[in-house]
């Protein structure tokens, strides 16, 4: 969320801001309901100072025994009460329409985002990996024939419909092998501390990571109004929501994997073959919370966290820095990994790491004491650290052979009790 008086002193500056986004003028709208809020206020202090006076003329006038004066100065005490709790009333409904409107504004770009309206605007910043050459046409996952026993969409769909998918045997286990080699990886190298998280959550929650109000459609609500997590980024950030951290507590660096939740809504008919885009999937998710000044330097290291992780496993990749147009909600900046996939032949996104500045803290009143010096709001980072049927998926397409059988990356043997690859006939070997 954006903070009001930022706006007020250079409503140029925030309009500026939001222009690069595909949305201009706001400054003039959030202004004017503010110079309204603001108004009622003062009347309403106006109004209590002023019955503060009367009340003390009135005692003054019943000390002296003149009746007349201090039911007089009594009625006019009434008066004034009943018209400054107008005043608060009208304060605090537009307090809210304020609130209401800066929730559903995206957060302001760093300088150096590029500016673009859509994808075509993002900006390569580096490649890793040189992507095969097969002496076949490589197929997609789904098409693999060792692949195909242990990746079942009929018997998902009789289960819960469309977009969903159940594994089997050899897949599955190398499922939950990239999800523990990940999660080692980050703990025992990157220094973020594993977490096990809920993935139902309150509506607080989903507000404070800027999943609400603007986006309900794109998650899942329960008939008792949880929501399920579309990432464990709302849950490892709002972790420190409401809390004032010690400066010496900073960074904090969280790692989870979990289930994650996504309606998939405005999807329609977009990656429908095979696992790329699925209703219920699994990441290994990174937040860090950091002080104002090492939020930058965060990005990249996080950036890099996500890379190793496709660097370990020999997964070509290209890392693209999002233009203003592409750009989540909740990021100031975003660096997208995207995976080479020789079925699709081309690359993928398999992680976006981004940083937020302070926009989450504000949402979700977070903030740090710096040593001798006032509270001040934390800045938040969240980053994919990867997507678990993403990496399956580039694993898979990646390892192929000409005989339907997959080999495996070497940094998974140790995952999979020494197994290095999967038979043409779906079997571990």
């Amino acid at each position: 969320m954006h903070d009001i008086r930022a706006i007020r002193e250079n409503p140029a500056a925030f309009d500026a801001a939001l222009t690069r986004r595909g949305l201009p003028g706001l400054s003039s709208e959030i202004l004017s309901l503010d110079e309204a809020r603001r108004g009622l206020i003062k009347q309403a202090e106006e109004a209590q100072a002023e019955i503060n006076r009367l009340s003390k003329e009135a005692g003054a006038a019943k000390a002296r025994g003149v009746e007349g004066d201090f039911q007089r100065l009594r009625t006019l005490v009434a008066e004034r009460k009943a018209a400054s709790e107008d005043y608060v009333k009208d304060a605090d409904r537009l307090d809210k329409d304020l609130r209401d409107l800066l929730l559903t504004i995206p957060n302001l770009p760093l300088p150096d985002v590029p500016d673009g309206a859509d994808e075509a605007g993002n900006v390569e910043i580096r490649r890793w990996g040189t992507p095969r050459s097969f002496d076949f046409t490589p197929v997609e996952h789904y098409e693999i024939a060792g692949v195909k026993p242990g990746m079942d969409f009929e018997t998902a769909a009789k289960l819960s419909g469309a977009r969903f998918v159940l594994l089997r045997g050899a897949v599955a286990r190398l499922h939950r092998a990239l999800a523990q080699f990940m999660l080692d990886l980050h703990t025992t190298e990157h220094g973020l501390t594993e977490t096990m998280t809920p993935v139902l959550v309150r509506d607080e929650a989903m507000v404070g990571t800027n999943q609400l109000p603007k986006f309900a459609e794109d998650s899942y609500r329960t008939t008792n109004g949880w929501w399920l997590i579309p990432t464990s980024e709302v849950t490892l950030t709002n972790t420190v929501a409401g809390d004032i951290l010690d400066e010496a507590q900073l960074p904090i660096r969280m790692t989870a994997h979990t289930l994650c939740f996504r309606s998939e809504a405005g999807s329609a008919g977009k990656d429908t073959a095979g696992m790329l885009r699925q209703h219920q999937f699994e990441k290994v998710e990174m937040v860090s919370i950091t002080t104002p000044e090492t939020s930058l330097a965060e990005h990249e290291r996080m950036t890099k966290c996500a890379e190793a992780v496709l660097e370990r496993l020999g997964l070509p990749y290209r890392t693209i820095v999002l233009c203003t147009g592409d750009m989540g909600f909740g990021a100031r900046k975003t660096h997208d990994l995207e995976v080479w996939l020789p079925g699709q032949n081309s690359y993928r996104e398999i992680s976006s790491v981004s940083v937020c500045g302070d926009f989450q803290a504000r949402r979700m009143n977070a903030r740090y004491r710096p040593a001798g010096g006032k509270p001040d709001f934390v800045h938040t980072l969240n980053g994919s650290g990867l997507a678990v049927g993403r990496c399956l998926i580039a694993v898979l397409e990646n390892g192929q052979q000409a005989d339907g059988s997959v080999d495996l990356p070497q940094a998974l043997h140790p995952w999979l009790g020494g197994k290095t690859r999967i038979t043409a006939e779906g079997q571990l070997a």
